[in-house]
């Protein structure tokens, strides 16, 4: 199955998301916060779901590590709010970005990473959402995450007593380069953490490292391979295209969506 994150096409509004992704066969929708901003979360549901659309997710959750116990309170609030949100929205899981602070060592956050998802869990659990822990590229480690490897994922969850509703999300574009992503994700789906799988390309050379993604069969990473690897699993989830991409930003949307449907298409019929 066919998702979108809002974001993938972030000039629309989530009611031109709605009106426009289920005539082009997207069937599945990840929302992003910003996108809710100004909609009940129990309407926009509603309205998706009225569309026809699956909803898989609320991106994101998060940010956890700070300098001072007073801006990690904020972060757990944000979170909470983030459950909150995703409960009224109707979706089963929250996209967990764990975040990173050039001001607080890696391990250090690594450890204000785990403490926070434990301060949140319990909550999210009475909601019935679980969490998917998205690990970044290496890149990202200054002031996105501190969460870089699937393995490093899995190490939180296994710290936290591997609850039921923790796990993670796969983004090739994270995580592809990664030379023991196979076992990993054997690894990842064993214990039944394998929640969410994530599709775009590295395209090369990269003009800017958050928003020059590709489309899919645009870049250099074996997508293909790496879904083959997810499905023998078991893992039925959608497959979630997720581009940030100033290039495609600044296109006719419509055009754009073409290319998506396409490119993905191209993708599953190699």
């Amino acid at each position: 199955m066919l998702a979108l994150h809002t974001m993938t096409t972030k000039p629309w509004t989530l009611d031109d998301c709605a009106r426009h992704y289920p005539p082009a066969g997207v069937q599945g929708i990840t929302v992003w916060r910003q996108h809710l901003e100004g909609h009940i979360p129990q309407h926009a549901g509603d309205r998706l779901r009225d569309a026809g659309l699956d909803i898989i997710s609320l991106c994101r959750g998060g940010f956890f590590p700070a300098p001072t116990a007073a801006e990690r309170q904020l972060a757990i609030d944000d979170n909470l709010l983030a459950i909150e949100q995703a409960h009224g929205l109707g979706t089963p899981m929250i996209v967990l970005v764990c975040g990173a602070h050039p001001g607080v060592p890696l391990p250090e956050a690594r450890q204000q990473i785990a403490d926070g998802i434990a301060a949140i869990l319990p909550v999210a659990q009475q909601a019935g959402i679980k969490l998917a822990i998205e690990p970044l590229h290496p890149m990202y480690a200054g002031d996105r995450s501190a969460i870089n490897t699937l393995a490093q994922a899995n190490a939180v969850i296994d710290q936290l007593h591997s609850p039921k509703n923790l796990g993670i999300a796969l983004d090739v574009y994270h995580v592809w380069w990664d030379e023991t992503l196979q076992s990993q994700i054997e690894l990842t789906a064993k214990h039944d953490r394998l929640y969410a799988f994530h599709i775009c390309d590295w395209k090369t050379p990269t003009l800017d490292l958050l928003n020059d993604r590709g489309l899919m069969g645009e870049g250099c990473i074996p997508i293909m391979q790496i879904k083959t690897w997810v499905n023998q699993t078991g893992f039925t989830g959608p497959d979630e295209v997720e581009i940030f991409s100033t290039h495609y930003w600044s296109i006719d949307q419509h055009d754009y969506l073409k290319k998506i449907t396409q490119s993905y298409q191209q993708l599953t019929t190699m």
